[in-house]
């Protein structure tokens, strides 16, 4: 499948984002871009998590990888294609300071699968998870979305349009919705998903990583 990523460039957000499929007959939108970049995703592997980020007025779900390995040099490797190197780099010792992961030997690995680049504050509770799992090798549940934005201190902040990313993610079948301890109020949560409030990046791991 040839998937191709547009943006505008004028004319209201540049934000957001076309999604087309290239055909015989030319290119075609993609009418559910969420179902496309999750359709290839591998479920009970450490290190991935889904997330539902806004592309200007869209909720888009998609997959977040990492890969944590001991280090064979004497400075770490990290590496990240679709998130920014320095938001990595700052989760990471948000990980190590207030949760207590060792990871200052260790290689890092982050990816978006499907090429999208995602540059919002939403993302980071979904990138902590991954990076945790993957440390851990302790699988997330392939039911959950992550969402969230996480400060210095470990906190978990509110984010914008909540409602509609756990609306996005209940259409394309998720049960359970991580999300900010803050953003519970104000809005109906859609039937058959369980949302979860956090308000701390270790509270959301416990919830992330716990298996029955």
């Amino acid at each position: 499948m040839n998937i191709r990523l547009c943006k505008k460039n004028r004319f209201g957000s540049t934000n957001e984002i076309g999604i087309f499929e290239m055909r015989e007959s030319g290119l075609l939108e993609v009418e559910n871009p969420s179902e496309v970049f999750l359709e290839e995703r591998s479920s009970g592997v450490a290190g991935s998590t889904v997330v539902a980020s806004m592309e200007g007025t869209r909720p888009v779900l998609v997959e977040i990888q990492a890969l944590i390995s001991p280090t064979s040099f004497g400075n770490p490797r990290r590496m990240a294609t679709g998130i920014d190197h320095n938001r990595v780099s700052l989760l990471m010792a948000v990980l190590e300071k207030r949760v207590g992961l060792l990871l200052q030997n260790q290689d890092a690995y982050l990816k978006v699968a499907g090429g999208v680049k995602l540059d919002e504050p939403a993302i980071d509770l979904a990138v902590a998870v991954s990076i945790a799992s993957s440390f851990r090798d302790q699988p997330t549940n392939p039911s959950d979305v992550i969402i969230g934005e996480v400060g210095l201190t470990g906190e978990v902040r509110r984010v914008s349009r909540i409602e509609q990313r756990v609306q996005e993610a209940v259409k394309l079948g998720f049960q359970r919705v991580i999300i900010p301890k803050n953003n519970l109020g104000g809005w109906n949560i859609p039937k058959g998903v369980e949302v979860i409030g956090v308000s701390h990046v270790a509270e959301a791991l416990e919830y992330a990583l716990r298996h029955k």
